[in-house]
């Protein structure tokens, strides 16, 4: 037998497994240590192990994808910007109004551009764009996180990617285009020089007015080329890339502040970067451009159209400036030929025909604006922005600088029936409420006198008088004191609910609000006025019926009418706006030959003259405006046409009564369908001026208007809800006024009416 170890199974030649350790004996009781096992929530937690492959992964498939999209992105030809197609605008029955968005364009090289104008363009939209590579991830990262966030839409993008999407993609904000894009820009980076780059961006940018690159810009600002274009000059040019329309301070005058904060960003900028002494920052003034000079073929009315449809696409975002600027868009407005025609022709007649601007300096400042709605639907049927729109850019419709006076006051009275507003004694205001209409009359507060004492037109006091009466006469001291007892902010509040802009200016929370101290449009007012015709119910005005790009529709907003006041609030105000027509300041207004209502204002020191009224089927604002053609500043109307004042009743209201005559010419005539509130009732005759003071003296208010007042006794007001006082002297005449219990209240002034009266 082999000495050889009996084999235990295996291979041949297998040796067990020495069980004996090596090493020294482990310590009693100690065992070998083992990994735990992942238990609960820790199985779910990715180990530095996961962590380090995920982003490995991630790293190489970013890598790429760069790769992959570098690859297949190619550099496009120019896209149709390039050869942008007209916009066509038609009237509401299909037949063309306008035409307009011809590229106003002239390429220039780079050296043709003063190195200052350059940097000023570098210091607004890139400051490091030399330095730079063609993207910029850290500012798209940071863009799209403000975006995200709600701190306004920011593209994040460089000279380099503007000029891009500019002259090769389009303006869609799509993840696609944005990538091709990031790829366009890297490749054309590479391939040519940033004075190339900067050289297409100048060229291709939009700086409103249809100009297409700067040396359109430096024409249609500053009537100049490009090359003699100062430092000033370029640093408003280079802001208005940021906002081309909104910062034209020429158009929109209401948004100069923000213009000059841009042009300061600018030139703050360029000593920054060290392209502009602090001496030389320092004694630049703001660049004030020129007047635009519009195309051809918008004369006429038909340039204050298109501007305002434009205006109204772009406010509401139904498109970009860059979408109606590249062209090709055919749009169909609310605006009704007839209608039109008929606007422009009562300024015709009632003005244009009486201008004498040779032998009256007066009629050199005369300017109208007119606007007039469909108040069921909120449709703009005739818009008049002034004489000629390429004579005159800034469209009298629409612009919001001028008083709209006391076109205001029914604001206040369908407040107070709105609030269910009571006098300082606790009396509701109805059209029968009676209140102290003396001129210069401190406004009474609930806790003593406010200080406000507004005079009446030509200083003519009233004596005591019914809120139907003071409507009808415009009366300053009985609508400022209404305005106290309703709360100014809650006459604020209605009317933004009526339809002013919320923004508008001088729209203020104190009694003088009830003068019209607000700067409101004659487009924003009709709009207003609008909604009392339609019983309460607000529609946001709209231009614009249908649009389509290459025959596909973009979709439109819906309209949303909603019950901005009451009923009754609103048709008791209509039924003391028709007293104004009927028998009022506005008579000049009853040529329309329908049920009409309406109100007179005049602006302070009579720069304007307002008409605003409405039908059950047509609401219509009508302004004759002082502007100094030279200057721009506004003027006083006195002289002009031959008058020695130009107020509401006068041509506002004639051109009014004339189109609204013209306009419904052939249509059923309509009565008002009313739902009165409580302690009021159908319009009366209204009554005379009770008294007369002092002689007449211009600009002794800012707003009401009224004819001159007579000097016989007036009809005796009704006194609608009780009121109790004793008779004091005054100057003013008195009137018997009934009491709810058969007796009399002597007139004069009153305690208890209206709170604590001074003589």
């Amino acid at each position: 037998m082999s000495d050889e170890p009996e084999r235990q199974g295996g291979a041949p030649g297998w040796t067990p497994r020495d069980p004996t350790p090596v090493g020294p004996p482990a310590p009693a009781g100690r065992k070998r240590r083992t990994r735990p096992k992942r238990t609960g929530l820790r199985r779910l937690v990715p180990t530095w192990r996961m962590l380090l492959g995920t982003f490995l992964l991630f790293a190489l498939l970013l890598c790429g994808g760069f790769a992959v999209g570098y690859l297949l992105v190619d550099i496009p030809s120019a896209n149709a910007t390039a050869t942008a197609q007209s916009n066509v605008y038609l009237y509401e029955d299909g037949t063309q109004l306008a035409r307009d968005g011809e590229i106003n364009r002239e390429n220039i090289t780079l050296s043709q551009v003063p190195l200052t104008v350059r940097r000023a363009v570098l210091a607004a939209e890139d400051r490091d764009f030399y330095s730079e590579r063609a993207i910029d991830p850290q500012a798209m990262i940071r863009a799209a996180w403000n975006t995200v966030t709600g701190k306004g839409r920011q593209s994040g993008s460089t000279i380099t990617q503007q000029y891009v999407k500019n002259y090769y993609l389009g303006q869609e904000q799509t993840l696609t285009r944005k990538g091709k894009e990031f790829f366009i820009a890297i490749k054309l980076d590479r391939e040519k020089s940033k004075d190339h780059i900067l050289e297409g961006y100048l060229n291709t940018s939009y700086f409103g007015r249809s100009a297409y690159g700067i040396q359109a810009a430096a024409q249609a600002y500053y009537g100049k080329d490009i090359r003699d274009i100062d430092t000033a000059q370029g640093a408003y040019l280079a802001s208005l890339l940021n906002a081309p329309s909104a910062y034209d301070v020429v158009v929109h005058p209401e948004n100069k502040a923000a213009a000059l904060a841009r042009w300061n960003y600018v030139l703050d900028g360029m000593v920054k970067e060290g392209w502009l002494t602090a001496a030389e920052r320092g004694g630049m003034r703001f660049a004030e451009p020129g007047r635009v000079r519009p195309a051809s073929g918008l004369s006429g009315q038909r340039g204050y159209i298109v501007q305002a449809v434009k205006d109204h696409l772009t406010r509401n975002k139904i498109v970009d400036e860059d979408t109606l600027a590249a062209g090709g868009l055919r749009i169909t407005t609310t605006v009704e030929r007839k209608k039109q025609n008929a606007l422009a022709k009562a300024v015709d007649d009632q003005v244009r025909s009486q201008l004498d601007k040779d032998r009256r300096k007066a009629d050199r400042d005369v300017r109208v604006g007119g606007a007039s709605i469909d108040p069921a639907t909120g449709k703009v049927v005739a818009l008049y922005g002034g004489f000629d729109y390429t004579k005159q850019y800034v469209s009298n419709a629409t612009r919001r600088d001028y008083q709209v006076g006391s076109t205001f006051k029914p604001f206040v009275f369908t407040s107070a029936v709105e609030n269910k507003a009571t006098t300082q004694d606790g009396r509701r205001i109805t059209p029968d409420t009676v209140y102290d209409g003396t001129s210069g009359r401190e406004v009474q507060g609930r806790d003593g006198t406010v200080g406000y004492a507004p005079e009446n037109e030509d200083r003519t006091s009233y004596g005591m008088i019914t809120v139907r009466t003071a409507t009808d006469q415009s009366v300053n001291s009985v609508y400022a004191q209404m305005a106290e007892d309703v709360g100014a902010g809650e006459v604020q509040q209605t009317a933004v609910d009526l339809g002013l802009p919320a923004d508008t200016p001088e729209l203020s929370g104190d009694p003088s609000i009830a003068l019209g101290v607000a700067t409101a449009g004659v487009l924003d007012m009709a709009e207003a006025y609008a909604t009392l015709a339609n019983h309460g119910r607000h529609n946001r005005y709209t231009l614009v019926e249908k649009l389509t790009r290459r025959g596909e529709p973009i979709d439109l907003p819906e309209q949303e009418q909603k019950q901005a006041v009451s009923r009754e609030a609103a048709d008791t105000t209509t039924a003391i706006l028709r007293g104004v027509v009927e028998s009022g300041t506005g008579t000049a207004a009853g040529a329309a030959g329908r049920p009409a209502a309406g109100k007179t204002g005049t602006a302070e020191e009579d720069q304007a003259a307002w008409f605003a009224g409405y039908t059950p089927d047509l609401a219509t604002v009508v302004a004759v405006m002082g502007q100094d053609p030279d200057t721009a500043e506004h003027t006083s109307l006195y002289g002009a046409l031959g008058l020695a004042r130009i107020n509401g009743g006068g041509p506002p209201a004639r051109i009014w009564g004339q189109y609204t005559a013209a306009a419904l010419d052939g249509t059923p005539v309509k009565g008002f369908d009313l739902v009165l509130a409580e302690g009021a009732a159908e319009f009366p005759p209204s009554p005379s001026p009770t008294t007369t003071t002092p002689e007449a003296t211009p600009g002794a208010s800012e707003s009401p208007t009224a004819p001159p007042p007579s000097t016989a006794p007036a009809p005796t007001p009704t006194l609608s809800e009780g009121g109790t006082g004793t008779p004091t002297d005054s100057d003013t005449p008195t009137h018997g006024l009934p009491l709810p219990d058969g007796g009399t209240l002597g007139g004069g002034l009153v305690e208890g009416l209206n709170g604590p009266m001074s003589p």
